[in-house]
């Protein structure tokens, strides 16, 4: 079985740690009491007063590394294989970046019907991606198993179980565009034609069955401003988007690209 190990790599130089300051004892005034016992009393005092820096210095150490520990444990859930990481650096690297152009003139029209069935299965492209994403499926009878009923998704953005069912609660699992669109059209797609950025809105590489009311709350973010909850999902969810931004040759902000790169940095591999 493939084994999986923590990402060591660090593409940029650790913090430096401010100098540590030495604390004394204040002196006290008077000397009734005879200098053995004065001795004695302050030994013990420093003792003390040693014993709590250390378990303070324990419990910082503690504190911080959990999360951190948290993440790389989680993040074995969905590990990525060490070419994909290879390539997602490499990529990352060579996504230009600068700010992001304005939001005008922005609609999801500008990409096209929504859910087309460019790839010409017969299915739509959300009959697809849930079809994919989704487990123990039922399907609509006389549609060629193209319209899906009932379904399970294993969330992997909040990491729950969602029990899907075509109908008034639809919208309880929803296909989310990895790179949002209006993301895309800030960074480049404005520039695109009509056929590619249909391409673009309906590309599997690009779309996840996720949880409803996660996806809403992610709106057009990008890697420097949301990523999903479940933290061991967030490196795979970065490799995607990175990969998405290299092949249609999309920029990135300073800020995004510093996310990924941290994100990559907690990336557990397989080989």
């Amino acid at each position: 079985m493939p084994s999986s190990t923590r990402s060591t790599r660090s593409r940029r130089p650790a913090g430096t740690r401010p100098a540590s300051r030495s604390r004394r004892p204040a002196g006290r005034s008077g000397s009734a009491a005879p200098l053995g016992v004065l001795v004695s009393g302050g030994a013990r005092r420093r003792r003390r007063l040693g014993w709590l820096w250390l378990l303070l210095v324990v419990a910082v150490a503690i504190g911080a590394g959990l999360p951190a520990w948290q993440q790389h444990q989680d993040s074995a859930r969905f590990p990525v294989t060490t070419a994909d990481l290879d390539r997602a650096e490499q990529e990352l690297d060579g996504l230009e970046v600068k700010g992001r152009a304005p939001r005008t003139g922005y609609s999801r029209d500008e990409f096209g019907a929504a859910w087309a069935d460019v790839d010409h299965n017969g299915c739509d492209t959300r009959n697809d991606v849930l079809a994919r994403d989704l487990t123990d499926l039922t399907f609509k009878e006389d549609t060629q198993d193209c319209v899906v009923l009932t379904g399970t998704l294993d969330d992997p953005y909040g990491g729950e179980t969602i029990d899907f069912e075509r109908g008034p609660d639809s919208a309880a699992v929803q296909i989310d565009h990895v790179v949002a669109l209006s993301d895309a059209w800030q960074k480049g797609a404005q520039q695109w034609d009509a056929d590619t950025r249909k391409e673009f809105a309906n590309d599997p590489a690009n779309l996840l069955a996720v949880d409803g009311g996660i996806n809403q709350s992610k709106g057009d973010g990008d890697a420097a401003t949301w990523l999903p909850p479940s933290t061991g999902f967030r490196c795979a969810y970065v490799v995607q988007q990175i990969r998405v931004k290299a092949a249609y040759g999309l920029w990135v902000t300073e800020a995004e690209a510093d996310a990924m790169d941290r994100q990559l940095g907690t990336c557990v591999t397989v080989d």
